[in-house]
């Protein structure tokens, strides 16, 4: 996944003029192929404190508030998430706003809001201080939020570490180059991607100096956005860029195999005669048919998403059920595949590399009945543009099988959304290595959606 951090000078206490301008850069950093962009410290008013004081009811926001509403559609029409931050109403009965953080999903839903825990200067006379770490999930990466100053307590880039956070996302309005370069010892301290989006122009703390960034976890800048003058044309507005696609959390990595499961006992079915309104694909076919069962829940939900879909379009099922032997075969020959060309990698590299393509056969979703490998088709049946053929490892496609990669055509990544939006509304959650695979119910979907527990556990087919 590419994320963004966004800086522009916003127009101060003119809600309605920044939420448009965030728009328009979320709508231009999809088309250089982000799943993700972070917008500044109070960029939705400006950081000027006074002019909230002056009007704390105006001035703030709530998670549906009407004035969003071109930050939502541009989310929704482009597949990508934001995060908008903004003086929050009050949430309850509290009487002070906060500074929050509303994170727009790609549906154009709220995702999580988070509140700043760590307040600074005036802002504490203003403000109440929030209450809970801010955290999400996206495209199977872990996100932790942070603002501005709660940067300043190490404790706050630990927590995220601890709690399997992956990427460290900071919505800023730092006055000073020196601050800003504080990030890299914070990447390089906690193992983290960090990704900083700065604000520009002054307000009640000395000028916002721009300098967005992201930094790998060894403390390395790899993305940098110019230092604010307020001597230039136009509003500053620049985008950042980095990719956090080695962030994912594969299915090798052990907060998968330690979900518990509590098999339910929902039978396999058929998918071919218990939902013919689905099509299979036909070149598709083992000896027993195992490849067109599925968990009789996940069938429900394919055909649910299957209404959902443009007019024109339609699922394709290409395999669902794999038997746990050859689950193993599979990632046996693949592992094999790489050790041959890889000589230098350890066991442990190797395991991780094969789980981007083939599921360890222990946690696999497929041989649960789970998962289903699918695409999309025309009303006649005519494969659209996916960017990629079903089942193109990462070598040969060079990337372009992970869902959210990008330098895709136009047309595929329209395909792509299109897709993402009915399966992930119809409840199934992506393995963002491969766009084609979908689960429900299995070890993966339980910690990408925080089940306690999965409900589908390997199982062997009767009469195999």
């Amino acid at each position: 996944m590419i994320i963004a951090a966004a800086q522009f000078l916003p127009v101060p206490g003119d809600i309605e003029a920044n939420a448009a301008r965030m728009a328009g850069l979320v709508t231009e950093a999809a088309g250089r192929g982000a799943g993700l962009v972070v917008f500044p410290e109070l960029a939705l008013t400006h950081y000027d404190l006074d002019l909230i004081a002056a009007d704390p009811l105006g001035m703030t926001v709530t998670e549906d508030d009407a004035r969003l509403a071109p930050v939502r559609d541009a989310c929704r029409a482009t597949g990508v998430a934001a995060v908008v931050n903004a003086a929050g109403r009050a949430c309850g009965d509290g009487p002070r706003p906060a500074i929050s953080s509303f994170v727009i999903g790609p549906d154009g839903a709220l995702v999580t809001r988070y509140d700043k825990i760590h307040l600074f200067g005036d802002e504490k006379a203003l403000f109440a201080p929030g209450t809970t770490e801010g955290r999400f999930t996206l495209g199977g990466i872990r996100f932790a939020l942070a603002t501005c100053f709660d940067n300043s307590f190490p404790e706050v880039p630990a927590r995220a570490a601890a709690d399997g956070c992956r990427v460290y996302l900071a919505s800023s309005f730092h006055g000073a180059a020196e601050r800003v370069a504080r990030y890299a010892q914070q990447a390089r301290d906690h193992g983290l991607h960090v990704l900083l989006a700065n604000g520009l122009g002054t307000g009640n703390a000395p000028a916002g100096c721009g300098l967005s960034g992201a930094w790998l976890p060894s403390g390395e800048r790899v993305a940098a956005a110019a230092e604010w003058t307020g001597t230039g044309p136009g509003d500053g507005a620049e985008l950042v860029l980095t990719d956090v696609r080695d962030r994912i959390t594969l299915m090798a990595d052990p907060a998968v195999a330690a979900i518990p499961v509590e098999e339910c006992g929902e039978p396999l079915v058929d998918v071919r005669t218990a939902a013919p309104a689905l099509r299979v694909a036909e070149n598709r076919h083992d000896a027993l048919g195992n490849f067109a069962f599925l968990r009789e829940g996940v069938l429900q939900r394919l055909l649910a998403a299957q209404e959902s879909l443009p007019d024109g379009l339609r699922l394709q099922f290409v395999e669902g059920y794999r038997p746990p032997g050859l689950q193993r075969r599979y990632f046996e020959e693949y592992a094999d595949e790489l050790r041959a060309a890889h000589p230098d990698w350890d066991a442990a590299r190797l395991h991780r590399a094969a789980s981007r393509y083939v599921s360890p056969p222990e946690i696999a979703p497929h041989s649960a009945g789970g998962a289903v490998d699918l695409t999309l088709v025309t009303a006649e049946g005519d494969e659209v543009d996916m960017g990629t053929p079903i089942n193109a490892s990462p070598e040969e496609s060079d990337g372009a099988c992970y869902t959210a990669a990008p330098d895709l055509t136009p047309a595929a990544r329209a395909h792509r959304r299109v897709l993402n939006a009915a399966l992930t509304a119809a409840g199934l959650v992506n393995y963002p290595t491969e766009w084609w695979h979908w689960s429900y119910g299995d070890r993966y979907w339980a910690l990408a959606t925080g089940a306690e527990h999965a409900l589908y556990g390997p199982m062997e087919r009767d009469g195999q």
